[in-house]
C-alpha cells in the first residue's frame, strides 16, 4: 500500500488540472455563469445525497446486523454510495460526473463487487467470512499432477475429485497447519 502513496500527489494535481480544464471547456460552451450554477447544483445535490446516502448505509448495516446476517455487502454497498455522494458534493464536473455515476444502479452494483473482491484479499479468509458470508467454490476435473511435483510436506496427495457433479457448493478453503 505504501508503494501507491507516491502517486497521489501527481494525481490530485492531474485531477484540479483535467477539473480546471473541463470547467474551461464547459465555461465556454454554456457560458461562466451557467458553468458555476451547474457546478454549484451538483455540488448542493451532492450534500442532500450524502445524507441520504449515509442514512441508508447505517439502515442496510443495522437491518442485517439484526438478521444475523453478514453485514459485508451492505457495507460496502453504502460506502460506494458514500463516495459517489462525496464526489458529487465536491466542487467540479468531473468529479460531479463520477460521483453521479457511482449512485446508477448498475455502477454502483460493479463498484460494490470491486471493493469486496479488494477487501476478500486484503483480510484473512476468516474476516472475508465474517463479513461477507461463505464463498462459492466451483470444483472443476483438472488433469492429474505427475507424482514428481512437489506437495504438501512431501507427501503425494491425491489429485482433487469433482464434487458434487461439478457444479458450485458453498464451502471453506481450510489450510493445513504447519509444524
Amino acid at each position: 500500500m505504501r508503494r501507491y502513496l507516491r502517486f497521489v500527489p501527481p494525481a490530485l494535481l492531474l485531477a484540479v488540472v483535467l477539473e480546471l480544464a473541463v470547467f474551461v471547456g464547459v465555461g465556454r460552451v454554456i457560458g461562466f455563469g451557467s458553468a458555476v450554477l451547474l457546478v454549484f447544483a451538483a455540488s448542493l445535490l451532492g450534500l442532500v445525497l450524502l445524507r441520504r446516502e449515509g442514512m441508508r448505509a447505517w439502515r442496510g448495516f443495522r437491518s442485517s446486523v439484526e438478521a444475523r446476517q453478514p453485514p459485508g455487502r451492505q457495507v460496502t454497498d453504502g460506502l460506494v454510495g458514500l463516495l459517489g455522494a462525496l464526489l458529487l458534493a465536491t466542487p467540479g464536473l468531473v468529479s460531479g460526473v463520477v460521483g453521479l455515476l457511482l449512485l446508477v444502479p448498475p455502477v454502483r452494483r460493479l463498484a460494490r463487487a470491486g471493493v469486496q473482491r479488494a477487501a476478500e484479499r486484503r483480510v484473512s479468509s476468516m474476516a472475508a467470512s465474517d463479513l461477507f458470508g461463505p464463498r462459492t467454490v466451483r470444483v472443476r476435473r483438472g488433469a492429474s499432477r505427475p507424482a514428481s511435483e512437489p506437495t504438501v510436506d512431501g507427501q503425494v496427495v491425491d489429485p482433487p475429485q469433482v464434487v458434487d457433479g461439478g457444479r458450485a457448493i458453498e464451502g471453506e478453503i481450510v489450510e493445513p497447519r504447519r509444524p
